[in-house]
Order: C-alpha cells, then sequence, then structure tokens
C-alpha cells in the first residue's frame, strides 16, 4: 500500500471506508489512518471530504465517458455501436459497484456547487448515449414514436440500480448483465412492422 501514490490510497481508503460505514460516518482522521497519511496530506490532494466523495464518482464517470467517446466516434452500424456502449456501461459499474453506490447513496450531501457539478457531468454522458439513440432513429434503425430521452432515462434508470441487486459473486458477470441490458434497450428500440 505505501507504494501506491499519497492521493489514489486516500481514493481508495475512503471508497473502502465509505461503502463500509457510510460517508457521514466515516470522518477524515479514519481515512488518513488507514491511508496511512497526515491531514496535511490529504488537504493536499483534496479541499474536504466532500472533494473525495466527489471524485469516488467523478475518476469513475471520466472513465465511462472516455470510453462511451470511443465506442461512439467508431464506424460500424449505430445498432452494435450502441449495443456496446450499453454494455460496456453496465460492466464498469458493476466493476466499481461500490464507488456508484456510495455516490448515489451519499450524492444529496453533497455541497449545491458540487452537486450541480456532478449533475452537469452526468448529463454530458447521458447526451452523448442519448445521440446514439437519436442518431439510430434519423436512420430508421431504432423506432422514433418513444423520445430519445424517456430511452436513455429508463436505461440509466436500470444501471443505477444495479447497486441494490447485483453481486460479484453471483450468478452473473457483470459482462453478462450488461449483455443482457444492451441486448434488451436494442430490442425495446427495435422498429414495429
Amino acid at each position: 500500500m505505501k507504494e501506491e501514490p499519497v492521493r489514489q490510497r486516500l481514493l481508495s481508503e475512503a471508497t473502502r471506508l465509505f461503502a463500509k460505514q457510510g460517508f457521514e460516518s466515516t470522518s477524515v482522521q479514519e481515512i488518513v489512518v488507514a491511508a496511512g497519511v497526515t491531514k496535511g496530506a490529504m488537504y493536499h490532494y483534496f479541499d474536504s471530504k466532500d472533494d473525495l466523495l466527489h471524485e469516488v464518482y467523478a475518476r469513475l464517470l471520466r472513465m465511462q465517458m472516455g470510453r462511451l467517446t470511443q465506442i461512439a466516434d467508431e464506424p460500424g452500424p449505430v445498432a452494435e455501436r450502441l449495443h456496446r456502449a450499453a454494455a460496456d456501461v453496465v460492466e464498469t459499474t458493476t466493476e466499481y459497484l461500490d464507488d456508484s453506490k456510495i455516490f448515489f447513496r451519499s450524492m444529496h450531501l453533497l455541497a449545491p456547487q458540487t452537486q450541480k457539478t456532478v449533475r452537469a457531468e452526468r448529463r454530458r454522458y447521458h447526451e452523448r448515449f442519448r445521440a446514439l439513440v437519436t442518431e439510430g432513429q434519423r436512420e430508421g434503425v431504432f423506432r422514433d414514436d418513444i423520445p430519445a430521452e424517456i430511452v436513455v432515462d429508463y436505461f440509466f434508470g436500470s444501471v443505477h440500480h444495479l447497486g441494490t441487486w447485483y453481486h460479484a459473486d453471483g450468478p452473473l458477470t457483470g459482462a453478462q448483465v450488461g449483455a443482457h441490458f444492451a441486448d434488451l434497450l436494442l430490442t425495446s428500440l427495435a422498429p414495429r412492422d
């Protein structure tokens, strides 16, 4: 652990403690002790415990946004790209399930300006995902009688719910759940005869 960079140790230990005890019940002192650093070191990297919570989710969202952008920008049929994007967000959410669970349980505890920033970051992700749905609707590949916004809200409602039931030691891997979610999304978008 000592070889791990200080910032990463702080994030790892904060994530572990927030998942185990909850954000409100975890003190800065517990985080720095677990990470083996001083409070001064923590405040060098993070302004507050609030800042740590934001970064727990922001690092996941940045990674997912990078992957979505790569998938969406590749050539190929829009249905294949949307399937890959849908499967990917589920798989990465299950891979970093503690990060997601902590965040959705504790987002309301963030300072108002931080909440506003996070909502804007999530909106950019959802808009990029929605652009794939809209592209398919314009091309006639997907049904267009359901607004793309509804499709995306419905899909991400299910993704955000993963933390309440998915377990890594369960019968399905994150990749398998992702493939099922993506199949369901594409089936629901199939044009009607």
